[in-house]
């Protein structure tokens, strides 16, 4: 054999793995189908092969097994959420329906007051000034208790019923605005007499008697806004019912609810009877009256130390004629230039 045709042998092509296999074990049966000449438009779906149903679980949940939730509700998000709760209804303020009462004008007059009828006096501007900062404080802590005025004084004879007096007339003529002026003074109750007023049920009463509505017993004045509610009855324990807890569920319902409602309370003397000290509790703005030429350092003190109860004391100067800047009010138009 030459050396060509050796060549030519070696390469000639060897039969593939499939077709040797074909010779040993004759795999023709297993060639593919032939492809059919008409396909359907579209496949056929897939049909599941039917399987034999299951008895149905028992989904009854045990103790320790919670409730499946409904179908439409969705998992909370966190573990431990709520559901948010429904805002409260604001509460309504109680109506003021004691028995209307006229003021005489010229008891104003005759005591000094601020008359809502006069035109502008200095008296008036003056205690616009004082109404101010008393409005400023309360409508910037927005809480009931800031509407909350307590007027005293050291001693008596310092000018607290007639500055709670004004106080309450220039408050009222604030629109919008209610005023309870309170005469706390249970010992000798000034506020209706200055107001030639005849004293009836009042706050002791209502402290004393659960079953009256303190509602009941604040009379509207016809001066628009101004409401008074006297001291009522005197006893030997109006300490004791003052520092009770109905003192704070009978304030609370005169101010709940009634954001635009102040009360303004004419104490006693702080220094000579007690029921200041206890009302400077349930406030939250205290004016202590004091003269410029008779209070000293001392008593002042000792009337700041015994309204603490009260953290925000203002100081009103009575019966002063000095001013820093040389100016007077109540004069402006008065006069041509």
């Amino acid at each position: 054999m030459t050396e060509h045709s050796n060549f030519t042998r070696k390469s000639a092509r060897r039969s593939s793995l499939l077709e040797r296999a074909d010779a040993a074990f004759g795999l023709d049966g297993f060639g593919t189908k032939p492809v059919p000449k008409n396909l359907p438009a579209a496949p056929r779906p897939f049909v599941p092969p039917r399987e034999h149903a299951a008895a149905p679980a028992d989904h009854t949940p045990t103790a320790d097994q919670p409730l499946a939730r409904p179908s439409g509700e969705k998992e909370n998000a966190k573990e431990g959420f709520e559901p948010a709760q429904p805002a409260p209804k604001p509460e309504h303020a109680v109506a003021l329906r004691g028995p209307r009462v006229q003021i005489d004008r010229e008891v104003l007059q005759k005591e000094g007051l601020i008359s809502p009828d006069d035109q502008v006096t200095g008296l008036l501007e003056e205690f616009r000034i004082i109404k101010r900062e008393i409005l400023a404080d309360a409508r910037h802590s927005g809480d009931d208790l800031a509407r909350r005025v307590l007027v005293s004084s050291p001693h008596m004879g310092e000018g607290k019923t007639y500055c709670a007096t004004n106080l309450a007339i220039a408050l009222a003529a604030e629109r919008d605005v209610e005023v309870i002026l309170v005469d706390a003074d249970v010992i000798n109750p000034s506020v209706t007499r200055r107001l030639g007023i005849d004293p009836g049920l009042g706050l002791m009463d209502a402290l004393v008697d659960k079953s009256l509505r303190p509602e009941d017993l604040v009379s509207p004045t016809d001066i628009n806004g101004l409401f008074i509610l006297p001291a009522g009855t005197s006893s030997a324990r109006d300490s004791e019912y003052l520092t009770s807890n109905r003192t704070g569920e009978v304030l609370d319902r005169l101010t709940r609810g009634a954001p635009n409602r102040y009360l303004i309370f004419d104490t006693p003397p702080a220094l000579a009877a007690s029921p200041a000290a206890e009302l400077a509790a349930h406030v939250g703005q205290a004016l202590l009256v004091v003269r410029a030429d008779e209070t000293s350092r001392a008593a002042l003190d000792d009337a700041v130390q015994l309204l603490s109860a009260c953290s925000d004391i203002k100081l009103l100067l009575n019966a002063t004629q000095f001013s820093p800047s040389g100016r007077r009010f109540g004069d402006y138009g008065e006069r041509e230039d």
